[in-house]
């Protein structure tokens, strides 16, 4: 309420007692609810404010279930305390300081990169490959993408408690 009053949720108790932790860790009440975001070409102003018609399935910390409109939700937050977009937060902090320089958050860079893949799955007796869908409005849930360099070194920051080549990253 303090730093994201426009946060609104199913009810008036949710609304005044769920955190910043209970949402990181999907102890909400709330279920997954993809089929109100997926495929949805809106902002995310309009995908916050849409989780106040999300009913929880489960009483607040009462059991973990996984949902992406609370990684939504702390990436609006964070774009609120700092005063810049979730992605040039990420960018800034993150893959910079661990230079994993072709990380990215679109499927539209992505696909600029010289060397991607597409995922593809089985149809009767055939391989399809599939397309990519453009989740940007819910970015923070899971736009990044990667590259085994990049991701070894936020995986090689984790096994040093934060620190790459030496310098804390993470605190």
């Amino acid at each position: 309420n303090n730093y994201l009053p426009e946060l609104r949720f199913h009810s008036e108790f949710l609304t005044d007692h769920v955190t910043a932790r209970d949402m990181m860790c999907h102890r909400t009440g709330l279920p997954r609810h993809d089929y109100s975001w997926y495929g949805a070409n809106i902002s995310r102003d309009s995908l916050l404010y849409r989780i106040r018609f999300l009913g929880p399935n489960a009483t607040l910390r009462e059991r973990w279930q996984y949902n992406n409109f609370m990684f939504l939700a702390q990436g609006v937050l964070a774009e609120k305390l700092y005063g810049r977009k979730w992605e040039e937060l990420v960018r800034s902090k993150i893959f910079e300081p661990l230079g994993m320089s072709r990380s990215n958050f679109s499927v539209e860079d992505l696909q600029k990169d010289t060397d991607y893949t597409f995922g593809y799955k089985q149809q009767k007796d055939s391989v399809i490959r599939m397309e990519y869908l453009n989740i940007d409005p819910i970015g923070p849930a899971g736009s990044i993408n990667s590259t085994v360099k990049d991701m070894a070194n936020w995986v090689i920051t984790w096994i040093n408690d934060g620190k790459f080549n030496g310098k804390e990253v993470l605190p």
